[in-house]
């Protein structure tokens, strides 16, 4: 039979990892030999030819599960139902598609494309007089998006020292520190600063940070500011960056615009697209080129 699209996958992978975490190789394996795939569907690939066409519809399955909650992932490329995907399970549910996933405000969240996302305009609304530019635009930003998601939830899984090393990391990759250096100073004990980046050979110019592991509901509050603001004095430092992957109190934005140091401040939708943007913790699995007519090409002259 041919490879099912990644909604008619749903159920089956959310029952496959009911009681046991799975791996993309072995929940992809099982769905494959549920639906009776023969070998050639087995080679069929995306356009591109990266990835299997099972894998990548079985890995949207399972990104859209837990966009809903249903599922978790438990480590590393491993994922788990949870207590409501149990409870779903339970129902004895017949089908689980996207119509189905709208009732989880997890899930609206994330399908609501139109959004605003850290200021910026949203995606063009999508009808029936959209052009092919808008449709790939939107599915660009949704793709991205889902991206983002995945990057927060993978950090809040790991340390603290991981995330204040992978800060540093973000800053290399955005060309601080190029001329100088940057120092991890994890739990050293110096006033809350988690790196130090030396802007020059000497370190006679430096940026002090500090990395906040929160998660999203978790904000951060102006007296953390205030304090980390006090540790920038006590350095004798004209500059810091404050950075969480949850986000700050409004009052907090406005703290930072009278105090003397030039402080700024990067919350989690900001993190992950700077991430995206410099490819830090991403890579390029796929390259689409688009093509146009040329138009001066078939100009009789």
């Amino acid at each position: 039979m041919a490879v099912p699209d990644y909604q008619t996958l749903m159920l089956p992978l959310l029952r496959t990892v009911a009681d046991t975490e799975k791996s993309v190789s072995e929940y992809t394996s099982e769905l494959a030999e549920q639906f009776n795939l023969s070998e050639d569907d087995l080679q069929l690939t995306i356009p591109s030819g990266s990835q299997t066409l099972i894998r990548n519809r079985a890995q949207w399955a399972a990104t859209y599960l837990a966009k809903a909650g249903l599922i978790s992932r438990t480590r590393r490329g491993y994922i788990l139902a949870t207590e409501q995907g149990k409870k779903v399970l339970s129902s004895k549910i017949k089908k689980i598609d996207n119509q189905f996933l709208m009732s989880f405000d997890s899930f609206k969240d994330f399908k609501n494309i139109n959004e605003q996302d850290n200021q910026q305009k949203s995606a063009p609304e999508l009808n029936d007089s959209s052009t092919p530019e808008d449709l790939i635009a939107a599915a660009y930003k949704k793709y991205e998006k889902t991206t983002r998601d995945e990057i927060i939830d993978l950090i809040l899984g790991l340390s603290p020292t991981f995330f204040e090393k992978l800060i540093l990391d973000l800053f290399k990759a955005m060309g601080y520190g190029g001329k100088g250096k940057t120092t991890h100073m994890g739990k050293s004990g110096d006033g809350g600063i988690d790196g130090i980046i030396d802007e020059d050979p000497l370190g006679l110019e430096k940026i002090y940070l500090q990395a906040k592991r929160y998660a999203p509901e978790n904000k951060i509050q102006i007296d953390q500011i205030r304090s980390f603001s006090g540790t920038l004095i006590e350095q004798g430092a004209q500059k810091g960056i404050f950075v969480t992957t949850s986000s700050f109190v409004s009052s907090a934005y406005d703290y930072v615009q009278k105090v003397p140091q030039r402080l700024i401040l990067i919350d989690g939708a900001q993190l992950t697209k700077l991430m995206y943007q410099y490819d830090v913790g991403v890579r390029t699995v796929d390259t689409v080129k688009l093509k146009k007519v040329d138009i001066d090409y078939f100009e009789e002259t």
